[in-house]
Order: structure tokens, then sequence, then C-alpha cells
């Protein structure tokens, strides 16, 4: 027994250490990846060691991706930067790495500081190898570049990198104002939790408007450029426009974004480029749609004397792991009335993983049938190339579009994408591609949520699949009026009519829940004859023959707190609910004459007007004879909006018990 015993927990511990635990190890330890460094005068080589990666089962090689802050203001993305310090004194490095393809959490660095004791003002040589100055990343007439570190992730922490440029000729103060959380989510995507400045900038509090006097129209301001440029550590989408109306933006801003920051700058130098860090930490409300795209907007204003200024808007796609390859839409939650004109974005991006260069690169991307494949655009891509003809083949690098019954099929023709484990590629982002395009609706598309998904073909190699990408709508509302009538079998000569509203989704596919409120007014109408009659003793019957008529009106309350409607198509639609019934007012009118006779014994009738009765009664009830009772019912027509007409049986609890009502309906 005791041999079972051990060879039971033996199989138990070895199914844990080979991973067949439900319990992921590296989601609840801590992995670190220590800091290390080698100074030679004021030349810094750093480094750091890096704990194992454990590989995502199926998918592409794991590897790190890194990014340094070297305190002085410069950052970098790559694995061991060399960075020479121009001011003596001490300076705390930070590192961001980032597992992809690997499951658990980044691992941990601790700042280091760094003691710089031999440094001059003087900028490096060109011809200091490793060390020499950085070329600028701005383009020609470019003075505001956002990048991040790696994708938001929910429960984790981004860095957002500002980098801002003085194009004009004098020295100049101004601002830069950072938009965030998008108001079209529920719930506030990132918290800001820290912000490291190296320019003597200043955080401005409770200052809304920078005071301008005019516009600066001495350089190309007006001019407005849409780029999307492949740039280091990450493929970030930035729209980038140059405007004039600085409190219109700031207006438009604040509509859109829940939060704000703003930082004011001075004494700016010609040509001189500045860097803000920015640390979001992404919150554990973030909406987790994988495939939803949420954006920041930063504006900046190089002068504060003129209200020219530049916005770029920067697109982040939400994740759950990181995982280069990736299809996103920024359908994640629309509303279906202001649709059916909309061009719904898409975005592919895409990893060569290889030992070797891509030549061709296949994205067949699921697209459903609520899209008209005829109105698609490709917005942008990368590699950056021409769209292919469709009449002839040609021989030079382009993109070629084939619709299918349900994909688009985009491919990449004689280009080259260099592979992350091809010889003398440093630069992982020469390694990553994407297509970025839109579409409208369909004609008569349905209110429905899809998933798409996208299968990468890089040469003649198998396939690597996205995540699925998710369209939904929101409930939207429906306000529907509806009247009718209500026929009440067990009661004799009754009239009920009703009007009402009713509350529900807009234009729901299928199912959805319903609820009502009408008012009716009902006339009831009785007559009943009846007699009485007595005997003396003598043998004489009196008799008194009443005629009683009544009549009744109430003015009633219905409501169907919850009901269950089904559309079976666009033209029937079924439901069943509650439905709750009360009195508001009851007044009846009941009058009663009596005919008195005798009948005396070998002798006709004898009426006897004089003793004829007469009786008068009025009744005014207030609020009561509440009912509860379940309902079915159908609908026919324009069940999803628009008019229809129903039938619905109504089975009340207690008397009278049955109800049947006919009725119209008009949703908008």
């Amino acid at each position: 027994m005791s041999k079972r015993i051990f060879i039971v927990i033996l199989f138990v511990g070895v199914l844990k250490f080979t991973g067949y635990s439900q319990t992921t190890v590296q989601d609840t330890l801590t992995r670190s990846a220590p800091i290390f460094y080698d100074v030679l005068g004021n030349k810094v080589t750093y480094g750091a060691k890096m704990p194992e990666l454990n590989q995502i089962a199926g998918a592409p090689k794991a590897f790190y991706t890194y990014y340094w802050e070297m305190g002085d203001g410069n950052y970098s993305f790559e694995k061991e930067p060399q960075h020479k310090y121009k001011k003596e004194g001490a300076y705390e490095v930070k590192l961001w790495s980032t597992n992809n393809y690997d499951n658990g959490k980044p691992p941990a660095s601790r700042p280091k500081k760094v003691v710089i004791s031999d440094a001059t003002d003087e900028e490096a040589s060109v011809d200091d190898n490793a060390f020499a100055k950085a070329p600028s990343k701005f383009k020609p007439n470019e003075d505001l570049l956002v990048l991040t570190n790696r994708d938001p992730l929910p429960d984790q922490e981004m860095v957002l990198i500002t980098s801002y440029k003085n194009t004009k000729d004098y020295t100049t103060n101004g601002k830069l104002y950072l938009f965030y959380n998008d108001k079209s989510f529920k719930n506030e995507n990132f918290k800001l939790t820290d912000t490291r400045l190296h320019h003597k900038e200043e955080i401005v509090q409770n200052q809304d408007f920078v005071h301008n006097s005019g516009i600066d129209f001495s350089q190309e301001y007006l001019a407005s450029t849409f780029p999307s440029e492949l740039r280091e550590n990450t493929l970030v989408v930035q729209d980038s426009t140059k405007k004039t109306n600085l409190p219109l933006t700031l207006e438009e801003s604040r509509a859109l974004y829940l939060n704000s920051q703003i930082i004011e700058f001075k004494d700016m130098q010609p040509g001189e480029e500045r860097n803000i860090f920015r640390t979001l930490e992404t919150t554990p409300e973030m909406i987790k749609d994988t495939s939803a795209i949420v954006t920041l907007r930063s504006v900046y204003v190089p002068d504060e004397n003129y209200e020219n200024h530049t916005v770029k808007d920067t697109e982040l796609e939400i994740v759950t792991s990181h995982d280069p390859n990736k299809m996103s839409s920024n359908g994640s939650l629309m509303n279906y009335r202001l649709v059916r004109f909309k061009r719904l974005k898409f975005k592919v991006k895409f990893q060569n993983d290889g030992e070797g260069p891509a030549n061709t690169i296949r994205l067949e991307v699921d697209t459903p049938e609520m899209f008209d494949k005829k109105t698609l655009k490709v917005e942008n891509m990368y590699p950056l190339c021409r769209i292919c003809p469709k009449d002839r083949e040609v021989n030079y690098s382009c993109l070629d579009t084939v619709f299918k019954k349900d994909k688009i099929i985009f491919t990449f023709k004689r280009i080259y994408l260099p592979g992350t484990q091809q010889k003398d590629v440093t630069e992982r982002d020469s390694t990553k591609g994407f297509v970025k395009y839109s579409m409208k609706f369909g004609k008569d598309f349905h209110k429905k949520s899809t998933k798409s998904q996208t299968a990468i073909y890089f040469d003649k190699n198998e396939p690597i699949y996205t995540n699925y990408s998710t369209t939904r709508f929101v409930p939207g509302i429906s306000i529907g009026a509806k009247a009718g009538y209500i026929f009440n079998p067990d009661l004799d000569n009754a009239r009920e009519v009703f009007a009402g509203i009713t509350l529900s989704p807009f234009k729901s596919y299928r199912g959805y829940l319903q609820a009502e409120l009408f008012f009716s007014s009902t006339s009831f109408e009785n007559l009943r004859n009846f007699e009485t009659s007595e005997i003396n003793d003598i043998g004489i019957e009196s008799i008194t023959r009443f005629t009683e008529e009544t009549k009744a009106r109430n003015i009633t309350t219905y409501l169907v707190p919850i009901s269950y409607r089904y559309n079976l198509n666009n033209f029937m639609a079924i439901g069943t609910g509650l439905q709750l019934k009360l009195d508001l007012s009851r007044t009846c009118d009941q009058i009663t004459t009596g005919e008195f006779s005798l009948l005396i014994p070998g002798e006709n009738e004898i009426r006897d007007e004089t003793q004829d009765t007469l009786l008068e009664t009025d009744c005014n009830k207030g609020v009561g004879n509440f009912q509860a009772g379940w309902f079915v019912g159908a609908n026919f027509g324009g069940v999803r909006i628009g008019p229809s007409g129903g039938v619905r049986y109504v089975y009340n609890f207690n008397e009278p018990q049955s109800q049947i009502q006919v009725y119209g309906i008009w949703k908008f």
C-alpha cells in the first residue's frame, strides 16, 4: 500500500513539474532581470541577466524585447545599449523587458544608480563607433513623435515616450498636452502613475488654455500629413496633423477623453530635441477585448505666443499576450444607429520569425457577410508598396487583394522582410509589417457580433493564426408606441382600449428583453332583470319586477416589467412575459326600477304604479383590483424596427382569468 501511495505522489509531482498542473506558475511568481553595467569614463555599457523564457506551445520562438531609460532624458530599445553621458552626476537607469510568445508576466528590473565622475559637455565624435551620436529620429518638418515600449495588456504598465523638437530658428517656450482614456469605453483603461522630466519642464495644474496672440505663418504649419511609420520597437499608427485653432482642438479633445495632463517647457533651443517619459498603468477594468483599439492624443504647442500646434493620435491595440501577429479593429463597441455609412477600420500585424527573408506574405482574413467587400480601402501598409494591378503580372513589389466568399486575401508580392533569426539582423522592427484597411457595412446587415481571424503565410511555410478580432454593438434604446383593443371573454359588453410605450434594445437581431407601460380605458354595461314576490295571509301575491342597468368606467395601468422576445426573421416575432394590472380609478352608475303588481286569485294581475320603486346608486373607488398574469404572443410586420401588428393571450392568476389583446406597435 505504501508503495502505491509513493507512486501516486510521484506521478502528481511529475505532472506539476511538466506543466500539467492547472495553476500557471509564471502568473504567480515574479521573475526578475537584474541590471548590470560597465563604466569607462563617461561611457557606459548596459545589460541584464534575463530569466529563461517559457515558450507558448505552437507559437514562434519566444524572445525578449527591451526598453531602457538612461536617466538623462535618453532611451534605447537595444538589448545591450551603450551610452555616453555629457555631464557628471548620478543617473538612475531603468529597464522594461517584454516577453514575447512567453507564458507569464514580464520580468521586473530594479532601477540602478550609475555615477559618472568623468564627463565633458562635448558631443560624442562621429568616429566614436558605438558611442557616436545617434541620428535624429525626426523626419524633415516633423516636430512630435510618440512611441510605446509595448502594447497595452490589462494589469501591466506601459511606457509612453513623447519626443518633441524645436523646428524654429529661435528659442521657444510652449506646452505639451496628453489626453487619454477614451470616453467611448465604459471604464478607464489607464492610470498615469509617473512622469519623468529631464529638461526642467513643469506639470501645469488646472490650466486649460495657453495664451496665444495669433498664428505664425512663417513656417509650413498649415500642411497636413497622415504618416504611419515603422518606428523603433513598435508599429504604432500615428495620424499627425498641423492645426491653427488651439481652443477648438482642446475643446474637441476634452469631449473625446476623460483625462489629460499638461506639461510646460521653456528655453528650447533651435533644433533641440527632448524626450518625456510617462508610465501608464493599465487597469484591471481595462476592456478585455483582445481586438479593441484605444487611442491617445498628444498636442504640441511649440511656441506659446502662437496658436500653431501639432495633433498626434496614437492607436494602441489591447492584447492578452505579447504576440506580434495580431488582428484588431475599432469596432469593438458600436452604435448600430450610426454605423450605416461608417467605415470600420481593421489592422493585421505580422512578424517574420524565420531564419531568412520572406518574399511573399499572404494574409487570409475572415470577413463576415455583413461587410461590403466592394468598399474595401487599403489605408496603409508595411512594407510600403503599390497595389497590384488586376489585369497583368508585374515585376515590382505590390500588394494584391483577392475576394472570396467569406475572406479577403492580401498578398505582399516580391518584397523583402527580414527574419528575426536571420544573420546580421539586429533591429526586430525591420522584421514586422502590417496592413490597415477599412470597409463599409452591407446594405441589409443585421445587428450581430462577429469574430474574425487571420491566417498568415510566410512564403510556403505553415500558417500562423492571429487572435480573434470581434465587433459588437451597444444595445441602444428603441422606444415604441403601442395601441390596441382588449377582449375580456369573462365579461359581457366590456370594451377596453389602451395606448402606451415599449422600451427595448434598438433593432435586436434575435432574442432581447422588452418592458412596456400602457394605460387603458374600460367601459362596461350590464342589464339584469329579476323579480321578488310575497303572498299575504289572504292569498294575495304582490310581485315586484326589477330592471337593473349598470354602467362602469375604469382607468387602468398595465406594466410589463420584463418580457423575452425572439425575432424569427425580419417579419415575425414571438414573446412571453409577466403582466401586472392595477385600476387607478373606478366609477359606476346603477339604476334599478321596480314595477309593482298584485295577483288576486281568480282575477287578472293588477298594476299598482303608486308602489313602483326607483333606486339610483353611484360608486367611486380609488386604486385597487390588482391582478398579475402571464402572457404569450406574436408580432407580424416590421418586428425589428417600424410598424407591426400583434396578438397576445393573457392568463391572469385571479378573476377574470382570460384576456386577449390585439394591437399595433411602431418601434423607433
